[in-house]
């Protein structure tokens, strides 16, 4: 399908969005895709590829800059979304809104399901903080080699568990004593969004993220969908694996919502 794709959209200060519109007039609904890289690396031109295949399936798309770490700490990527979410209002009030993110990026799309009800797609968010840190005291934070921005999504961090980085991208995002606050099941309410929670059982996101906050919504009486993949693949490394699932729950949970 051909769509409209227009770069570059300011949607609040210093801060820039993609937008990717199908060319038909009826649309299924909009969708935000936001990138991943541990918060502190990579931008919107990492998701061109999530959103020209949503854009295919009838949805507009918009994939949103936020700021980074180490410059700017939790909660400054919630308070863009938030922005982002206020600008959409204006932009787009007629459509019904989803949130897709992988890694920091499902992170940042299950705040916003937790803070506006929204349906969101994860894959491999970083949802397992507080209890996380405080059950591995002795493991030692070290960063990898940052990827470069021409490094495909689907390549990075795919090869299993890894303690140290892991450590290291949480500690580098938050500033002291924030780890609670930045945890997502830590602020589950009866209004969260429904939500498809995506993970392999061996990647260096533990599943323990999925388990604990799929049992948060259940608990508040909201929906939840889990994936568990075998192997070691995070993120976008198995995209293509689960569009038909996010297809699915995106026709459950955002289609039905343009209808009412």
């Amino acid at each position: 399908m051909t769509a409209t794709i227009k770069l570059d959209i300011q949607y609040t200060t210093g801060l820039t969005l993609d937008w990717y519109q199908p060319q038909q007039e009826q649309l299924k609904g909009l969708i935000i895709a936001i990138h991943g890289g541990g918060w502190f690396q990579l931008d919107k031109a990492k998701d061109a590829d999530v959103a020209n295949w949503l854009v295919g399936q009838g949805y507009l798309v918009i994939v949103p800059n936020y700021r980074l770490a180490p410059e700017y700490h939790f909660p400054a990527p919630l308070q863009d979304m938030n922005a982002l979410y206020e600008w959409l209002q204006q932009h787009a009030p007629q459509l019904p809104i989803a949130a897709i993110g992988a890694s920091a990026g499902g992170n940042l799309a299950v705040e916003l399901g937790l803070n506006y009800g929204l349906p969101v797609i994860s894959l491999s968010g970083i949802l397992d903080i507080a209890h996380w840190l405080t059950t591995h005291p002795a493991v030692v934070a070290k960063q990898k080699s940052a990827a470069d921005t021409t490094t495909a999504s689907a390549a990075i961090n795919q090869s299993g568990a890894n303690e140290s980085f892991y450590k290291w991208f949480i500690s580098n995002y938050l500033a002291a004593d924030q780890a609670v606050a930045a945890t997502p099941y830590q602020h589950v309410s009866s209004a969260s969004g429904p939500m498809l929670l995506v993970n392999s059982m061996a990647e260096f996101v533990p599943m323990s993220g999925v388990a604990r906050l799929s049992q948060c919504l259940i608990r508040s009486g909201v929906p939840a969908e889990t994936i568990a993949l075998a192997g070691s693949r995070h993120g976008k490394g198995y995209l293509d694996e689960v569009k038909a699932n996010i297809l699915l729950f995106l026709q459950r949970y955002l289609d039905r919502d343009q209808a009412k």
